[in-house]
């Protein structure tokens, strides 16, 4: 709210001399004579005034932000799509609403409807819940990721299939001849379930019997992998595998750990690709396992080309742009 003794338009328009039509023009960019515009400016700042853009949105029909809704930034993938969803809305002049979910649907909820009350520019999201009947048409959104029966939301997301053959092609490359694959993933449907097709689509490809370990994200991954691990002991304490494809970097930095932390050594004895493309503290090109990188910035940038559309009719249902691999160092490379 504004405060109550706050200088006003008027208040402007008086120090400048102008009208308070000319200081409006200023205010919403739009071209007066130099000198008025000189004055004006000298006047906002002596008075201190500040803009409610939450009104002048509503008077122009633009509020000038963007809301994104992220489960979380805790996770780097997360907060490293939030950094260019960021950078890609202020080369537009644009300001960001961050929402951080926590996967809880009644949260999501509640930050969409708020988006929309507030009149928002835009809505992108990156949601793990049911919410694709609460988006009415018109809706200015873009989802990455997520699977909705609402196809008339356009939708942004990694080749995930082709990455996930990818990942095992590459495996099988460096001298693989059992890779495995861990998954733990959110009960609604999304574009990164493709990775689980992709592996076993390779595995029938090249004559390998599937192997992995699929359930629901329930919290109880550390032991679920624990139990995986016991199970793919020989009574000698080998392992019969000796590749892993991991759904995500995150799950497959932890089992690296768990492999090490039992004595098996990574690469030497199993080699790991994980999916994403998280790096170490954001420095490019110091990835924490090897990994299929997903095109973190040109994704961001795919959305915001698709909000920023007055006209998203002709947009199609769902955009995929390619994943690559990248080396963290848990994978032999020769020469490495």
């Amino acid at each position: 709210m504004a405060k109550k003794n706050a200088p006003t338009i008027k208040d402007v328009a008086r120090a400048a001399g102008v009208s308070v039509g000319t200081v409006s023009k200023v205010i919403n960019g739009i071209a007066v004579r130099k000198e008025s515009q000189r004055k004006v400016q000298e006047a906002i700042e002596a008075l201190h005034y500040e803009v409610n853009t939450y009104a002048r949105g509503l008077k122009i029909s633009k509020s000038g932000l963007v809301a994104l809704i992220v489960p979380s930034t805790m996770n780097p993938f997360y907060a490293t799509f939030a950094d260019h969803i960021e950078a890609a809305l202020y080369e537009h002049s644009l300001k960001l609403i961050l929402c951080c979910s926590d996967e809880i649907p009644e949260k999501e909820l509640e930050y969409l409807n708020s988006a929309k009350q507030n009149k928002v520019d835009g809505i992108i999201a990156l949601t793990y819940s049911d919410i694709g009947s609460h988006i009415t048409d018109g809706t200015p959104i873009v989802v990455f990721d997520r699977f909705f029966e609402n196809r008339s939301i356009p939708r942004v997301g990694s080749d995930n299939f082709t990455g996930a053959c990818m990942a095992v092609e590459k495996l099988l490359e460096l001298g693989c001849r059992h890779p495995v694959y861990i998954r733990f993933h959110s009960k609604f449907p999304g574009e990164a379930d493709k990775r689980r097709d992709g592996y076993l689509y390779a595995c029938q490809r090249h004559n390998l019997e599937p192997d992995y370990l699929d359930m629901v994200d329930d919290g109880t991954w550390r032991e679920a992998l624990g139990e995986f691990l016991e199970r793919h002991k020989r009574p000698d304490g080998s392992l019969t595998f000796d590749g892993v494809f991991a759904h995500t970097d995150f799950h497959g930095y932890h089992f690296m750990k768990m492999l090490t932390e039992n004595g098996y050594r990574v690469p030497e004895d199993v080699q790991l690709i994980g999916f994403d493309g998280i790096e170490r503290f954001g420095t490019p090109g110091d990835y924490v396992i090897s990994t299929m990188c997903q095109p973190v910035r040109q994704l961001a940038q795919k959305c915001v080309e698709i909000i920023l559309l007055e006209d998203r009719s002709t947009v199609p249902s769902l955009t995929l742009l390619p994943v690559t691999y990248c080396y963290g160092g848990t994978t032999r490379e020769p020469g490495r």
